[in-house]
């Protein structure tokens, strides 16, 4: 992927199948689709960690390999009684930060990240009106079943958030990179990453639809096993 600058994958730790889907690329550069990720990071007694989720083997895009969680932006994810549940960031400042003034706006994209993410490893980043975090889904199997209805399309994420008794603090969510897909990849996503940091010992679920693995790792650990 490519953004403002370049970086540089060993062959060696590209996932598998991934230099076949590109040796014979399309002749006109597919348009990509806006996307959002979002890492999520998190506090121990060893340091900070962050959340890694491993694609199916059987995905249609970089199969087997180790993500943040994060996905398309949907058009559900600007609509104005879901942006009424999000507190210390509005459409203005949303746009601001990422630059952006086209569609989709750029306030969709953070809850794109945001609700991957709890559709992904069940970890939703929220407040309850307590101001405490929410469980997550492998600690609490009704969170769990918001998740499931979500994913299924049953919900949207505003009727998620409001079944779960949650809103989002925006501030605790950084914008922190634009990266897009290189030309030759016949699938391109225009992404836009985030992070957020969750409790202590948050768990999250593996959905077996899309991911194999959830794995926390150190940053340093990420970078020489990965």
């Amino acid at each position: 992927m490519s953004g403002s600058g370049e970086f540089v994958i060993p062959f060696r730790n590209l996932p598998a199948g991934f230099a076949e889907t590109i040796a014979d690329p399309p002749t006109v550069p597919v348009t990509p689709v806006p996307a959002a990720t979002i890492v999520l990071l998190r506090d121990e007694e060893a340091g900070l960690e962050l959340l890694l989720m491993r694609r199916s083997p059987k995905s249609g895009f970089v199969p087997g390999a180790y993500v943040f969680p994060g996905g398309r932006v949907d058009k559900p994810d600007s609509l104005p009684e879901l942006v009424s549940l999000l507190d210390n960031l509005d459409r203005d400042s949303a746009e601001k930060r990422l630059g952006k003034s086209e569609e989709p706006p750029a306030i969709a994209y953070y809850f794109a990240a945001l609700r991957e993410a709890f559709e992904e490893t069940g970890i939703l980043i929220g407040v309850q009106k307590d101001g405490s975090a929410p469980a997550t889904a492998a600690e609490d199997s009704s969170v769990d079943e918001i998740r499931d209805a979500l994913m299924r399309e049953r919900i949207n994420f505003h009727e998620a958030l409001q079944q779960l008794g949650c809103r989002i603090t925006g501030d605790k969510v950084e914008y922190i990179a634009h990266w897009i897909t290189p030309e030759p990849e016949p699938r391109r996503y225009d992404t836009r990453f985030f992070a957020a940091k969750v409790h202590s010992g948050a768990t999250p679920i593996v959905d077996r639809r899309e991911m194999t693995e959830a794995l926390w790792i150190s940053p340093q650990a990420a970078l020489t096993r990965l």
